[in-house]
């Protein structure tokens, strides 16, 4: 589950304009869900609209881990039993997901869902794991054994027991897809927002980009940067409200696929990029990674910024972001 720090700030623009903008904000995917168009009338709007929630359903219709009719989910109760064929789409989307692991060295993993629950962050954990529990939590786990074969387009799970949880990657693939479709529908500005995964393109009726603001996840009264979005994405995973704390250190509920062990250090993480698939999965990757990890790999990558802040409320920043100039 992802803990959002994002504010979005829309300036509805006067009559004057020919076009307005419309929004409709829903329950999906367990989420709220929130699509912002251009339009001119609230006829094309609400078709605008329709269109982005029946995608959203489609797609989780195919990538869902939680509904057991779907591609992903058979995927899964084959594990280590056979390989079961998939959409295109879906088998692209897991492959991409693939090389994101390889480019966080594991700290991202789709295959996260077989980890043991073993860690709880609704108030009622009293004492730690036992080193052998997390070690244990974490064995099934390995993006490694995810077997793709293009030529069938099959999906095998090596081991049996292994699960792929695409809720890492998904709903930014969501957000990329509802942009790509109200576009070729006609829909020339819009911002959509899948529980935090946010993606622009074109400019509001006043000519100003879209923006979001960042707020400080200590003070959440304080935003302390906004950014204009010029046809982009950002993503933010945050821990600050889901988290234990054993012997003055504070674990987030963002577990490291590789060791079993909640990441600490950090406490929200937003990530900029042109598709909010990458920029969903980097975040997770980079909260994993940490600091000084996560920032060195984001300033090897062309055309991606980030923005961490670490518990004690300090802001670090990738190198071509100018944290002063959005203040």
């Amino acid at each position: 589950m992802r803990i959002v720090s994002l504010f979005l700030f829309v300036l509805i623009t006067s009559s004057s304009f020919a076009q307005q903008i419309f929004k409709k904000k829903q329950s999906l995917l367990g989420s709220p869900f929130e699509i912002t168009v251009v339009a001119v009338d609230s006829i094309q709007g609400n078709q605008f609209a329709d269109l982005a929630i029946a995608e959203v359903k489609r797609i989780e219709n195919l990538i869902s881990d939680w509904i057991p009719t779907t591609q992903i989910s058979k995927v899964n109760q084959n594990a280590g039993i056979a390989p079961v064929k998939v959409d295109q789409e879906v088998f692209d989307l897991v492959e991409r997901a693939k090389k994101i692991s390889k480019l966080t060295s594991g700290a991202f993993d789709i295959s996260y869902a077989s980890m043991d629950k073993i860690w709880k962050f609704d108030g009622s954990m009293k004492e730690m794991p036992s080193p052998e529990a997390i070690k244990k939590s974490v064995e099934r786990v390995g993006f490694e054994h995810i077997i793709l074969n293009s030529k069938d387009t099959t999906i095998f799970l090596k081991n049996k027991g292994m699960k792929l949880g695409l809720g890492g990657i998904g709903q930014g693939y969501i957000a990329d897809k509802i942009k790509a479709l109200l576009q070729e529908k006609g829909c020339s500005s819009g911002l959509v927002n899948v529980s935090g995964d946010i993606n622009t393109w074109g400019k509001q009726p006043n000519g100003q980009f879209w923006t979001v603001g960042i707020i400080n996840p200590l003070n959440k009264n304080k935003v302390f940067a906004t950014f204009p979005l010029d046809d982009s994405a950002v993503e933010t995973s945050g821990s600050y409200e889901k988290y234990v704390s054993f012997n003055g250190k504070r674990y987030s509920h963002i577990i490291d696929p590789r060791t079993g062990y909640p990441a600490t250090g950090i406490i929200s993480v937003s990530v900029f990029a042109k598709q909010t698939e990458l920029a969903d999965a980097l975040a997770t990757g980079i909260f994993v990674l940490g600091i000084e990890v996560g920032l060195d790999l984001i300033n090897q990558l062309n055309g991606i910024e980030c923005i961490i802040v670490d518990e004690k409320g300090t802001i670090h920043v990738s190198k071509n972001i100018d944290i002063k100039k959005y203040q």
